[in-house]
């Protein structure tokens, strides 16, 4: 006799003669049980949290929130997103805001390693339409 069985995501197919079958069920049931409980629980991501998948993306979401309102530094800024539990390499950073600068969403002031990152419009205005 063939039985079956579709639990989760296993899907077991049992041959047993037919007087020994409920005893190879609960076998395999117990067996799969017992693998269950020793895996993880599948990490399910949170509806709520926004995940970014870029330094970019989460530098023009810091400026349409209007973060840049006010010049900040480098540190500053990665401090911040650090903050926000996205870790960066600093020189990913620097390297995003200059490509930022260079297209016009924001203005960097001040001499080499001291400069400071303002927004050159204000986010969602009617000239801006969003970052790039």
């Amino acid at each position: 006799m063939t039985v079956k069985l579709k639990r989760g995501s296993w899907e077991i197919e049992i041959t047993s003669p037919e007087d020994r079958v409920q005893q190879a069920v609960e076998s395999v049931l117990a067996g799969m049980a017992s693998k269950e409980a020793a895996l993880p629980p599948p990490d399910e991501p949170d509806p709520g949290a926004r995940r970014f998948e870029t330094c970019r993306g989460l530098l023009q979401t810091m400026w349409g929130e209007g973060w840049f309102a006010v010049p900040k530094s480098l540190s500053e800024v990665h401090d911040e997103m650090s903050r926000r539990g996205y870790h960066y390499d600093r020189t990913a950073v620097a390297h995003t805001l200059v490509d930022l600068v260079r297209e016009g969403t924001l203005f960097r002031d001040g001499s080499m390693r001291n400069y400071r990152y303002v927004q050159k419009r204000p986010p969602g205005g009617p000239a801006a339409g969003g970052p790039p």
